[in-house]
């Protein structure tokens, strides 16, 4: 079997058409939200939507294994409820205010309150029946 590989340049009238139909049939995630300190009480405590938190670590096996699971649950929760992360190498003060002793632990808040809390390396369904608890 023999193929041949053509670039952008040997069919520019095609890239638009490429382009654009790979981004029409693909399927668009909304991201996870970055918190700190700074950002939060406006995005996680004053949310009317219930916010599920991942507290982890860049250095956390398990919490990055929970990445792309995160990613997707935020695509699957857009307008119900919010996915943020929290680093807490670079936000301390956070991790030690919520009691977070081991990551990756996922706390959810509604209303501004802590309503449960997940640890470690879980099926995106636990993740799911903590946010409907």
């Amino acid at each position: 079997m023999n193929f041949t590989l053509y670039s952008v340049v040997d069919f520019p009238e095609k890239i638009d058409y490429i382009f654009k139909k790979n981004f029409e049939d693909a399927e668009v995630f909304m991201a996870t939200i970055q918190v700190n300190e700074s950002n939060f009480e406006s995005e996680v405590l004053k949310s009317e939507l219930p916010v599920l938190v991942d507290f982890w670590a860049t250095w956390c096996g398990p919490c990055q294994m929970m990445g792309p699971v995160l990613e997707e649950l935020s695509g699957e929760l857009e307008g119900k409820a919010k996915v943020c992360k929290v680093n807490v190498d670079e936000n301390p003060d956070l991790a030690q205010k919520y009691n977070v002793m081991s990551i990756p632990n996922f706390v959810v808040f509604k209303g501004g309150n802590i309503s449960g809390n997940v640890i470690g390396a879980v099926p995106k369904e636990k993740l799911v029946s903590a946010l409907d608890a």
